[in-house]
């Protein structure tokens, strides 16, 4: 009997040894004679068991972890035995962690193969595009709508109008862009689902181009993601042999190819705009809106830009139909959000569920509390531009009206996790600095605004004129959030204000709260 042992390619399971692991399965197995296949998969996002290895057995995929090259020999026995190990872990989908999630976009993400699109067509792959074949454009774009799908990039804007302004847009070639430029702290969904479900996008992205009439699309992906960007070009080819792509998709009369492009490590180039200008060659500098990317776009085209995880939901919809995605969360926030939980965290990963929890049981029952075993002080959701939220907060349901009513954003779905040591005036300074330096420079306000507010939150930690000061900062943040061009600048206050309100104690010449207690 062959044993089937699945072990994730992801860059994170990589970076803690994954290879190495890989290596030694298949060295101890070979000098024992025992008959094995190893499955690289993408990881099920529980990052403190990586690498976490797997077995097929008659109960299902039994989970290891985390493994290491010296563990190995001993787990192979008690794979061969299905016996008792100190670390095996179950049934994987028995384990709490990773049961309690509602997966819909990561459902496939460390299960398949990502090289195959056979396994990826053996998940239900590409049905949402077959049905979105006998669909044609209005049918594909009443579901989107009725989905309640928003953009998953940090914006919100809601998918099927953004379709549809393209769709009724007369010109005589359109465009589909991904933007895989993910650059906030904290975040790692996107990159996860290129590298262990690649073709989810891949299949986003053409159902987008059948909807709205586009037969060129472009995935934007930073140059920080090798892995990434070797998987997606690797899916791009398959998918093309196997008639996914090129002329005729899935032999229709439609017509829709990919090609991967890969940024230059501008953070700015996050912002739509920015990104369409470095695609077409230039550099990352912000557009100014009207015209927008829909009408006038790359090329100067009509142009559908959305985020990978919002191309990843869309053969979910189309297959299942929208009532199935829309029952899922809450008010205007349908779905289910890839929460990336990071920072000071005793279990950070990628948590899958519907809109409506409360960032307390995100980060207190699901992330576990602090690494550190302090108690959390503060957490940031929504990347370098996301505010600080203090525990008084934590029963903030993750929506994003919910957040926007406590000065807050969703952004990314990202969390990062502060305990009670943390200087919160270092963390609002850090924004400004971190404005600064990725600014593009094209608009005053961003461009010498984060500057200023670099220079004036350093004279109050050094105790200049402190509320004079700061209230030059309010300033500052009111000029960016409402003069800037962009999310950048325009965000950036979001940090510096949450700090100033929430943790006005740490700005100043003072001791800081822990020294004093101390």
């Amino acid at each position: 009997m062959t044993l089937r042992i699945f072990i994730s390619r992801d860059a994170g399971a990589v970076a803690v040894g994954a290879d190495e692991v890989a290596l030694a399965f298949e060295q101890t197995a070979a000098k024992r004679g025992v008959a094995i296949e190893i499955v690289r998969t993408g990881s099920r996002g529980l990052y403190w068991l990586e690498p976490m290895v797997e077995v097929a057995t008659a109960q299902g995929r039994v989970a290891f972890g985390p493994v290491t090259d010296a563990d190995v020999a001993a787990v192979l026995d008690a794979m061969i035995a299905d016996g008792p190990h100190a670390l095996r872990l179950g049934v994987t989908d028995e384990i709490p962690w990773l049961k309690r999630q509602t997966r819909l976009t990561f459902v496939r993400c460390g299960v398949v193969d990502p090289r195959s699109v056979e396994d990826y067509r053996a998940h239900q792959g590409y049905k949402g595009l077959e049905r979105a074949l006998t669909l044609g454009t209005d049918g594909i774009l009443a579901d989107v709508t009725a989905s309640g799908l928003r953009g998953r990039g940090g914006a919100g804007f809601p998918t099927g109008i953004k379709w549809k302004t393209v769709a009724q847009a007369s010109a005589d070639r359109k465009y589909i862009v991904c933007n895989a430029d993910e650059g906030d702290s904290g975040t790692f969904a996107d990159r996860m689902i290129m590298e262990g479900d690649p073709f989810v996008v891949i299949e986003g992205m053409t159902i987008a181009g059948v909807a709205v009439g586009a037969t060129k699309g472009y995935i934007y992906i930073r140059s920080e993601y090798p892995h990434a960007v070797e998987a997606m070009n690797a899916a791009v080819m398959t998918a093309r042999r196997a008639g996914y792509l090129g002329e005729h998709i899935c032999g229709s009369a439609h017509s829709f190819d990919l090609e991967v492009r890969v940024g230059a490590g501008a953070y700015v180039c996050g912002e739509e705009t920015s990104l369409l200008e470095s695609l077409e060659g230039r550099r990352g500098i912000v557009r100014a809106k009207p015209p927008l990317p829909a009408h006038k776009g790359l090329f100067g085209k009509p142009t559908v830009i959305n985020n990978v995880l919002s191309f990843a939901a869309i053969p979910f919809i189309l297959a299942g139909g929208a009532k199935a995605y829309a029952d899922f969360g809450m008010g205007r926030s349908r779905g289910t959000m890839p929460i990336q939980l990071a920072g000071n965290i005793r279990y950070g990963g990628l948590f899958e569920i519907a809109f409506g929890i409360t960032l307390g049981e995100l980060v207190e029952d699901i992330g576990g509390g602090t690494l550190t075993g302090r108690p959390v002080r503060a957490v940031q959701v929504g990347g370098p531009l996301g505010a600080y939220f203090p525990r008084e907060l934590f029963d903030t349901p993750f929506d994003y009206e919910a957040f926007a009513a406590r000065d807050g954003l969703i952004g990314h779905g990202g969390i990062v996790v502060f305990d009670d040591s943390v200087d919160m005036s270092k963390q609002a300074r850090f924004a400004m600095e971190f404005c600064a330096v990725e600014s593009c420079g094209k608009c005053t306000p961003c461009r010498i605004g984060s500057t200023r507010g670099v220079e004036t939150i350093d004279k109050i930690r050094r105790g200049e004129r402190v509320p004079e000061n700061i209230a030059v900062v309010e300033d500052l943040c009111n000029t960016m959030k409402f003069g800037s061009l962009c999310a950048l600048g325009g965000f950036t206050p979001y940090p510096v204000m949450s700090a100033l309100k929430h943790f006005r104690e740490d700005f100043g010449p003072a001791p800081t709260r822990l020294q004093a207690a101390e």
